[in-house]
């Protein structure tokens, strides 16, 4: 009995299987598809791509934008900066990273709110009313941040590496390619942030050493300065009105730029 079942489950599962190939396989249904990437021509005589190759473009740069924000905005200064402060207070993990990734990401916005405004009133908005091409939208919406970056890009860098890649031979900065100048750019906000970091450093690194110094000379060579330090450099922290003071500090810091 259950032999009889399991050969008509078969056969049923067979018939189903060459039913499924003789409809798949006919030209009515080979003739309907969905179009991956067509050709139109507009009424200038040139050709735009496809709605869904565009769709396909869009969900390419929506996976490469947590990328593109970290490192073509103010995004990685920031977080250094605040990221040194921390270890400099000697708090281990307070704030916690998933605040301090918080204000980094919400002074970025303030930071870079001029550019993305400029970026989404001459690139966007046209494109989206059908005034521009895509491409041309992508060459508009370039200039703003190209601009930012430059304004942050140290000459040393750039021809540091214009020189590794061989190509030297642009004449101004708005000929310098990104691929040049996201490096450079990047370099730079390294630079920038460690410079930054030094300076905060100073003040705490002078109240360990004296605490360390006077709990020396009183004989407690067991107990840890750090323990002892880090009251003292919270209270210095909140009486100047440290977290005020580094915010301004690094807007200012790409203002004047």
């Amino acid at each position: 009995m259950a032999l009889s079942l399991f050969k008509k489950r078969t056969a049923a599962k067979t018939i189903i299987l060459v039913l499924l190939a003789i409809v798949f396989s006919s030209p009515a249904f080979a003739q309907v598809g969905l179009p991956i990437v067509s050709m139109v021509e507009d009424g200038s005589g040139g050709e735009k791509y496809s709605l869904t190759l565009q769709l396909i473009a869009l969900m390419t740069v929506l996976t490469l934008l947590p990328s593109l924000l970290l490192m073509m905005t103010s995004f990685v200064r920031i977080i250094i900066v605040l990221s040194l402060l921390r270890q400099a207070l000697g708090t281990a993990q307070t704030p916690p990273n998933q605040v301090l990734v918080g204000l980094a990401l919400f002074l970025t916005l303030f930071i870079m709110a001029p550019v993305f405004s400029d970026v989404y009133d001459d690139a966007i908005t046209p494109y989206f009313d059908e005034t521009i091409s895509f491409e041309t939208a992508l060459a508009k919406g370039e200039l703003p941040i190209r601009n930012f970056m430059l304004n942050q890009t140290r000459e040393t860098d750039i021809a540091m590496f214009a020189e590794i890649a061989r190509n030297d031979s642009f004449e101004g900065p708005e000929d310098v390619p990104f691929t040049t100048l996201v490096p450079a750019f990047i370099t730079s906000e390294l630079k920038s942030a460690f410079s930054i970091g030094f300076l905060i450093y100073i003040p705490f690194v002078v109240i360990d050493l004296v605490v360390a110094s006077v709990l020396m000379s009183m004989g407690m060579m067991m107990l840890s300065p750090m323990m002892i330090s880090m009251p003292f450099k919270l209270m210095l922290f909140v009486l100047v009105d440290g977290w005020t003071l580094i915010m301004g500090s690094l807007a200012a810091s790409f203002a004047m730029s």
